[in-house]
């Protein structure tokens, strides 16, 4: 078949195309040149593209003619010209299946190379440590991949069969879908390629730090992936994250609860600022992520955590501390007593006070 195709090709472009351009002169020339053009000028639609799909097993002749039915080519018989050409040129190569972003303003040769290259489609997404479930959702959603409804739902299902690691009875994936920059490339984005690709990336590179350390705490994973979201929520300085996965590595040490107020946000569904921080209702309203009220560690991670705060909470600074408050530059005051935290908390307060005034 490939000896068949090659020998029509060099029939029309080593001895039919000349021959007709001879006797046809510039007008066969003009002709040919309006056939392999973009059926849409330079001028028109040019910061436009076209998704275009081509399943799997599509022949070439099937290509040409759903192009020239979407009016992305003038004519399917070109296409269908121009790839013998191409196959003169590469016997083993062949168009790759895959979806595509194609201009309106390519000629058939551009266009033809594009799939023939198979440049398929390849999307980037980026996650921030710290992000939970529902902030990934409305992201993927506002990229325009898929619902963010669409997405948390696929989360509530646990690939155990793929991802053995995983630990057992999860509700969801949140705190073991990796935060971190991707790249995608294929012929659809859903829901589960994308939490396929972070729970590998999790599995490559989070899951090793785990399993390798040499002095781990007594966590085990649900537990250490949990703690670690809580300090990734809790630091803004970097300088800062093993002294604060120390402090609540203490506290659960001696019977304290966590106090921490992201797992009280993440519990309500609710975001404090510094100028509508939690109210004492808030805080003292039952849910089992309620850190105020419960003891030990909340059910679930409440966020993504990064490495660092994933190795923070395996190697936390070991501290007498047991209390800590923000400050207004994301630092925090450390303290060893309840008076000494209140004290630092009121002082903290009335500074804010004044700014405000």
């Amino acid at each position: 078949m490939k000896i068949i195709k090659n020998v029509v090709g060099f029939l029309f472009f080593g001895l039919i195309l000349p021959v007709s351009l001879f006797f046809g002169g510039w007008q066969g020339w003009k002709l040919m040149n309006w056939f392999l053009s973009a059926p849409v000028a330079d001028n028109q639609k040019q910061d436009q593209t076209i998704e275009f799909y081509i399943p799997p097993g599509t022949a070439a002749v099937q290509i040409g003619q759903k192009l020239e039915n979407q009016g992305i080519i003038r004519s399917a018989t070109a296409w269908k010209l121009w790839t013998y050409w191409l196959q003169i040129k590469d016997s083993e190569g062949e168009y790759k299946a895959g979806t595509y972003q194609l201009s309106p303003t390519a000629s058939v040769p551009e266009l033809a190379s594009t799939i023939w290259q198979g440049k398929v489609i390849q999307v980037n997404f980026t996650i921030p440590e710290g992000w939970n479930i529902n902030q990934m959702g409305e992201y993927f959603e506002s990229k325009g991949f898929f619902s963010r409804d669409e997405f948390v739902s696929a989360t509530r299902v646990i690939p155990q069969n793929k991802y053995a690691w995983l630990p057992n009875d999860l509700p969801h994936l949140e705190g073991f879908l990796y935060p971190d920059t991707y790249k995608i490339t294929g012929d659809l984005i859903t829901p589960q390629r994308v939490i396929n690709a972070m729970l590998d990336r999790f599995e490559q590179l989070a899951l090793p730090v785990y399993q390798q350390a040499q002095n781990p705490s007594s966590f085990d994973l649900l537990e250490w992936a949990t703690l670690a979201s809580i300090v990734e929520k809790e630091t803004v300085v970097e300088k800062e994250r093993s002294l604060i996965a120390g402090v609540f590595v203490r506290r659960l040490k001696v019977g304290m609860r966590l106090q921490a107020d992201p797992t009280v946000e993440y519990g309500l569904g609710i975001k404090q600022t510094a100028d509508r921080p939690l109210t004492y209702k808030q805080v003292e309203t039952p849910n089992p992520y309620n850190t105020y009220i419960n003891t030990g560690l909340p059910p679930t991670p409440i966020a993504s955590p990064g490495i660092a705060s994933l190795k923070a909470t395996l190697y936390p600074e070991n501290t007498e501390y047991v209390y800590f408050v923000a400050r207004y530059d994301g630092t925090h005051v450390f303290s060893k007593t309840l008076a000494q935290h209140n004290a630092a908390t009121r002082a903290i307060r009335r500074q804010r006070q004044a700014r405000g005034r």
